[in-house]
This record gives C-alpha cells, structure tokens and sequence, in this order.
C-alpha cells in the first residue's frame, strides 16, 4: 500500500469514528476522502477486511453488548489456552520490562529517551524509546503537539529526551503497520520498558492479556486481579494513566451496559481503534 492509500484509509477511519452515530453511506465516507465510491471500498476492505458499511455496524451500541455477552470470559478463556504471558498484536509477541523501584525512585535519571511524531492510521503518534525498549505511544489532540509530548514528557522528568525520528519509526512501522506488510524476521519481539506503580503495571498487562478485537469491562479486570468488583474505579485511574496506547489496549475495555466510556486521547480514536480490529 502506498503512503497516499494509508492516508487515504486513515482519514476515512477518523471521519467514521466522528461520525458512526450518522450512519454515513458510502458515497459521502469516499467524497471525504476524495475517491470514487468502487475504488474507495476496494481499498478500504483491502485494508481493514471488511466494506465501511459492516465497519460501522460494528461501532454500534448493541454489538459491544453482544461481544460483552459472547466474551463474558475471555480473560480466563485466554489464559486457560495456555497464554502464559501478553497478547500477541499483529503476530508479534510483546513483552514488558517494568522500572525497578530504584529506578522509579531515580526519576529516570541518567535515561535517554528518543522520541519523534510520525503519521499514523489513527492520525499523529508520539513514540518514545529508549535502549531497553518502547517507552510511550500517545495520540496528537486537542491540545496540541507540544502539550501532548510535555504530558508524556513529565513520566520521566530526570531523562534526557532526543528528539529522533530515524530511531522511533522502526517502532511505529512495526505497531501500525497492515500485518501483512510486517517481516517477522525483522521485528521478532517488542519490547516495552513501562514506568508504573506495581498495581498500574498489573492492570497493564491484565490488559494485553484480551485478544484482539474483543472487548471487556473494568469488573472484568478486577476479577482477573482478584479484586472487588467495587474496585472497577481504580480500575478505570490505572487504565487512564497508560503510557503506550494502541500496544496496551485499553481501548479495549468498556462500560458493563455496553456503553464505550471515555479514552484518554478521545472516543473518536477509540471507536476507530475498537471498530479497526473487529473488522479484521
């Protein structure tokens, strides 16, 4: 796919996750995008796997109750299948290295963390690396480039960050990029390097432990943690406060009426994201 038909694809998404609720046909979806309707829809089933029309009905209300209901226990279902650590996104296995409480204590002093915007399927992305591994993936919005990055920034506030754009887009190539388009034999293993509390960094991989394109409820993440359903609250805190959208997917987790709840970088993005992977 060339970088003119991701963008194209990627427009489309955000124009969809801003306005599914409309149910937009067809035509009006590719005049967004400036496409006839035949090649918009080619392209588009290219990428996601399915038409913009079966794409929407996805983002609907009644069918994140009925994936609720047919994944009432999909964290166990996951783990009794042998899944013994993270998820896998796009094939590739994620593995997670939490700073040491020294470090945390430390303030990241003495770290280096590159980081740069790159264009991405869900619009502008921020990533941070550093030598042990990713470190951050946050979205462009409202506030704009330089308070996103300085709220992503304050994570680590004795680090030294560098500006580095050849550094991080290996990483965003392997995150966003169409699965088919990904060399195993070149991104083997992601490696995330997370800041957290002990119970963030528990929440967080509670989280990578639902498959792909299906959905759970805060209840659900405090049953895999052994914790009251009560505790659905500091649930939701420690979900917020995700330092690596997308690749810790609390995009995910939703309300247990079916209803979406909030996302951190905006239900638009999350609709776009929830609806992305149900599709393909």
């Amino acid at each position: 796919m060339t970088q003119n038909s991701y963008d194209k694809v990627a427009q489309a998404l955000e124009f969809i996750a801003d306005h599914w609720d409309e149910q937009p046909e067809l035509s009006e979806i590719a005049t967004q995008v400036r496409m006839n309707e035949f090649n918009f829809q080619k392209l588009f089933s290219e990428w996601v796997g399915i038409s913009p029309k079966k794409f929407i009905s996805v983002l609907t209300l009644e069918h994140a109750k009925q994936s609720l209901a047919d994944n009432e226990s999909v964290l166990g279902a996951a783990l009794d299948s042998g899944l013994s650590g993270p998820s896998r996104l796009h094939d590739l296995f994620v593995s997670v290295e939490a700073m040491t409480p020294g470090e945390y204590k430390q303030q990241a002093k003495g770290l280096k963390i590159r980081y740069a915007w790159h264009r991405g399927i869900f619009g502008e992305t921020l990533i941070l690396a550093t030598e042990r591994g990713l470190c951050g993936v946050a979205f462009l919005d409202s506030r704009g480039k330089q308070e996103c990055f300085d709220d992503m920034a304050r994570r680590w506030p004795l680090a030294q960050l560098i500006e580095d754009f050849d550094y991080t887009y290996p990483y965003m190539e392997q995150i966003f990029n169409h699965p088919d388009q990904v060399d195993p034999s070149k991104h083997a293993n992601l490696k995330l390097f997370i800041k957290g509390s002990e119970f963030q960094v528990k929440v967080w991989q509670a989280l990578m432990e639902i498959p792909k394109g299906q959905l759970v409820t805060y209840g659900d993440i405090a049953k895999k943690l052994d914790m009251k359903t009560g505790a659905a609250r500091a649930i939701g805190t420690a979900i917020g406060s995700n330092p690596v959208g997308w690749v810790i997917p609390c995009h995910r987790v939703i309300r247990n009426t079916g209803y979406l709840g909030g996302y951190r970088w905006g239900l638009p993005r999350k609709l776009a994201m929830m609806g992305y992977e149900a599709a393909s």
